[in-house]
């Protein structure tokens, strides 16, 4: 057997160092596990994903960088009724069931750990949909000046909602529509529509044209999404809606009084359907509707208002006719009393005149009625006592009593009625007494009551005394600042002159302003006064509550700080170690306190705590001092299982670093939870220092949990958790994060994820593999794309993720290279085919990896296999590199990589190096030429016209 595969680089000494520096800023990529039905990646824009409405999106942010990055989803506003922009969801996987259209848009998934800036990939979610279509038709009817005829031309519109944009198409029974295809028929989108309806105009009307016509409204099955269509009859009876009320407008009804409103059609074909609607909103919940019957039981004055029955067939404009509902009430009885306007006096006084005046609301207003009593009996206008009513049209209804030069005896009771026309409302009286008692009122806070000083969440009463006769309504405000009382209104009235505040919090603290009312008194100037209040709180501190984890002989400072506090001028503090006190004083200019330590002891761990006092309570600072070490963090960034041949055993390489080794005291060991045995430390740990143990003797194919705990003298610190699983490395590319390989930053261009079901051929029909290795359409595969503006001999790179080898001797270093068979699937198709290489490279072999497999030219349309063995002695990472060749026919394509322990078994033959045995190290522009497998008499020709070529010195 011949191979053209160069010897290996000479095995260099390794030292595979226990602990080696390991921080790396964060990468992430998205990808999705959903009900996709597309993920397109739009060239030099975006990637988007395409999902059904009513699907599961489920996006997955794939991130990788140590320590562990943190997550965080958020998205932009896909409308202006999505919200989602205004909350954040903070895991690796971002699931919405049932999707819905207006949640479309652009999600981001950020990853930072501390290192350099964060990372940040987004993708674009479209959500596609079909509503159901509706067909409207109108008609025109235009008279020509010259000739006595009417021409009547209809117009069917097609709508319907979708996304991506719908494609309309038109028949009339079971022929379909299109422009040209009848003289009567015109097919057309305005301008203005940009694609969201699709008109059909029948132009001056034939019996031809009486027909069904069909809507079919489609997206293209895109996402699975059938087309919809709706059907309308068009006759010579086709025509718009018109209905009737069988009820009278408006109609006055009493409250608790059952309403039917009968709306009935009188025209329209096809029949139009009725539905009814209150001022534009919806209907009560307690309204009952039956076809054009809305029927509404024990009516309330809250549900009076204008109701519209409205017809609609969507043949021309729907046809709607209103009625009134006004439900008769009385409600908002007041009164006030006028001295006489004519002197600068605020009392009633004998020879004078004084009026009396009440208000009440009327519905309807112009059925209100006022009477007056004077002591029960009634009372009529006469030359001194002058009654008049207010227009009810103009303002709400106002009845006054003048009474001209006042005189003993018309001091008394007088009582305002207001009453509806013909009853069925119950009377509003209102009284009013007029005496020698009868006053102005006066405002005065009692002694005691300001200023106010209580504690947050208390309950309090703000008075003011009330003096006069009648007593007044009182309005209370805010007199020191524009802000809501505590009902949330700018204004409260009180009948006793008190406002009660429950629950009392700092914000309220100010001054209140209670203040007279007209109503219920006298129409006077108002009388105002100031209450204070203020709202004491105990101290607001920072830290709540903090932890601080030193090693033994270290100093330190505790500070405690007072962010606000009412009474803040004399504040105390009080510093405890448990129960016991350390130390106390009072705040003088400062705002803040501080502890230190200067000596750690082992007597010094335990709860601080610092009490700020003041009169209303207690603020609290704590911090809980510890030795404990901080949990270690595990290192997922590579791939971690061992083989070491043997069939049933398996090792684990298991890489950590430690979170802040220096704040405490030096870690000594790890305790491995799985084995109950410690891993020894030997010197301190320096900060992202990569810390490695292998995990041997584990049986296939156990999963095993693996806890981490760090050991100081102080004790046990936090632990870490993690599964770890035997896995034998195969990848098929069927998952977007691609098992982990990476692309190699210094190449030309990049390997392409694609599967043969969306991959575009328009440009290169000759090239490319039809499907994936297994044979679907639908699988996915890795391949370069040596269309413009790839040019000849420019380089893709693929990398493995990093596999890790078992040393066998103590030092760390490996003994006897291991074996293991390293395969995969290629397909190289196309009369410009370059070549296709793969690479070994191996920690600590900086810029050199070794060449394992190599091969040129076109190799047919299929896929054939791969298999070579490697003996690596560190850690190590496959090489997958595509060169472009002379033109656009050469797409070369990979599948279903391999890593196995030991050898390979059956691997491929390699007769077609019968031309090559002597040409071993010697190249051509692509690389060594190596065939694996055997030829026919077409590849012998080709194969011969390429060694000559290379004779000749011209280019393959």
């Amino acid at each position: 057997m011949c191979t053209v595969t160069p010897l290996l680089n000479m095995l260099l000494k390794l030292s595979s160092l226990i602990f080696s520096s390991s921080t790396a800023p964060p990468t992430v990529r998205i990808i999705h596990s959903g009900h996709s039905c597309n993920i397109e990646e739009e060239r030099y824009t975006e990637r988007v994903y395409t999902i059904r409405e009513g699907e599961t999106l489920e996006l997955a942010c794939l991130v990788s960088g140590h320590p562990r990055p943190q997550i965080r989803w958020t998205k932009t506003a896909g409308s202006a009724s999505d919200r989602f922009q205004d909350s954040s969801v903070f895991n690796e996987t971002l699931r919405i069931t049932r999707i819905q259209r207006h949640q479309g848009g652009r999600y981001y998934c950020k990853a930072e750990n501390g290192l350099g800036s964060p990372a940040i990939k987004s993708i674009r979610v479209d959500v596609y949909y079909l509503d159901d279509p509706i067909v409207t038709v109108h008609q025109s009817i235009g008279e020509a000046k010259e000739q006595f005829y009417y021409e009547r031309t209809v117009f069917l519109r097609c709508m319907a909602n979708s996304n991506p944009p719908v494609r309309y198409s038109w028949r009339r029974g079971q022929e379909f529509l299109s422009q040209g295809s009848d003289k009567g028929v015109e097919i057309y989108e305005p301008f203005f529509t940009q694609g969201e309806t699709k008109i059909l105009k029948l132009k001056n009307l034939r019996p031809q044209d009486y027909a069904n016509y069909s809507c079919i409204a489609s997206v293209r099955n895109v996402c699975g999404i059938p087309e919809k269509n709706v059907l309308f009859k068009l006759s010579n009876k086709t025509a718009s809606p018109t209905i009737k009320l069988l009820v009278e407008d408006p109609i006055v009804v009493n409250p608790g009084q059952s309403v039917t409103l009968v709306c009935v059609t009188s025209g329209g074909e096809p029949t139009p359907t009725l539905t009814w609607v209150r001022n534009t909103d919806e209907l009560s919940k307690k309204s009952l509707l039956n076809g054009g019957t809305l029927t509404l039981p024990a009516i309330s004055m809250e549900e009076a208002g204008v109701y519209s029955c409205v017809a609609s067939n969507n043949v021309g404009n729907p046809a709607k006719k209103s009625t009134a509902i006004v439900v008769r009430g009385l409600k908002k009885g007041r009164f006030w009393i006028t001295p006489d306007p004519y002197h600068n006096d605020d009392n009633i006084q004998i020879g004078r005149e004084v009026k009396i005046s009440c208000q009440v609301e009327a519905t309807p207003p112009e059925e209100l009625l006022f009477s007056w009593l004077k002591n029960g009996r009634p009372l009529r206008s006469s030359e001194r006592m002058v009654i008049t009513h207010t227009d009810p049209d103009v303002q709400p209804g106002t009845t006054n009593l003048d009474i001209i030069d006042l005189k003993f005896t018309d001091f008394g009771t007088y009582t305002c009625v207001a009453a509806l026309k013909n009853g069925g409302i119950p009377e509003v009286s209102i009284d009013v007494n007029i005496s020698s008692t009868t006053v102005p009122p006066e405002l005065t806070v009692p002694r005691g009551k300001s200023p106010m000083v209580v504690q947050e969440g208390d309950t309090v009463d703000l008075q003011c005394l009330v003096s006069g006769k009648p007593k007044p309504i009182i309005l209370w405000s805010r007199a020191d600042k524009e802000a809501p009382m505590p009902d949330g209104s700018l204004q409260m009235e009180s009948y006793d002159g008190v406002l009660r505040i429950v629950n009392v919090s700092r914000e309220m603290t100010g001054t209140y302003r209670c203040a007279t009312s007209q109503y219920n008194g006298f129409n006077v100037k108002p009388r105002e006064a100031l209450v204070e209040l203020t709202v004491q709180y105990p101290p607001v501190v920072e830290p709540v509550f903090t932890e601080i984890r030193q090693g033994l002989g270290r100093a330190f400072t505790l500070n405690c700080r007072v962010l606000r506090a009412h009474p803040s001028k004399v504040l105390k503090y009080e510093w405890k170690l448990g129960t016991r006190l350390l130390t106390m004083g009072q705040f003088d200019h400062r705002d803040e306190t501080d502890y230190h330590v200067r000596a750690l002891n082992r007597e010094g761990y335990g709860e601080y705590t610092c009490e700020v006092t003041n009169e209303a309570g207690v603020g609290t600072c704590r911090f809980l001092v510890t030795g404990r070490a901080y949990a270690p963090e595990f290192y997922y960034d590579t791939y971690s299982a061992l083989w070491q041949n043997r069939p049933r055993v398996y090792g684990f390489k298991l890489q950590w670093t430690q979170q802040n080794p220096l704040s405490v005291d030096r870690i000594v060991a790890y305790r491995l939870g799985m084995k109950q045995q410690e891993i020894p430390m030997e010197g301190a740990i320096a900060k992202g220092e990569l810390i490695t143990h292998n995990l041997t003797e584990l049986i296939k194919p156990e999963a095993y949990l693996v806890r981490l705990t760090p050991i100081t003298r102080f004790g046990e610190g936090d632990s870490t958790d993690r599964i770890i699983r035997y896995s034998e490395f195969q990848c098929s590319f069927e998952d977007e994060v691609v098992c982990m390989f990476t692309q190699d930053k210094t190449d030309d261009f990049d390997w392409t994820r694609h599967s043969a079901a969306t991959r575009d051929t328009k440009y290169t029909p000759n090239t490319g593999p039809s499907s994936d290795r297994a044979g679907s359409k639908q699988g996915f595969y890795m391949y370069i794309e040596t269309s413009r503006p790839r040019l000849e001999g420019e380089k893709a790179r693929l990398l493995t993720p990093t596999f890790n080898v078992a040393p066998k001797s103590p030092y760390g270093t490996v003994t006897a290279a291991p074996t293991y068979c390293f395969g995969f699937y290629y397909h190289m198709y196309g009369k410009h085919i370059g070549a296709l290489n793969a690479y070994l490279r191996q920690k600590g072999h900086s810029g050199s990896d070794s060449s394992l497999w190599n091969l040129v030219g076109n190799q047919g349309d299929r896929w054939k296999q791969a298999k070579v063995n490697i003996h690596p002695i560190a850690s190590f990472q496959l090489v997958l590199e595509g060169i472009r060749g002379p033109g656009i026919e050469g797409d070369i394509a990979i599948d279903d990589v391999t890593i196995e322990e030991g050898e390979c078994k059956d691997p491929p033959p390699n007769s077609k190096c019968f031309f090559f045995c002597f040409y071993l190290g010697i190249h051509n522009n692509y690389g060594p030429i190596h065939h694996p497998e055997p030829i026919n008499h077409e590849e012998a020709r080709l194969i011969t016209y390429t060694f000559i070529s290379f004779l000749l010195g011209t280019k393959i």
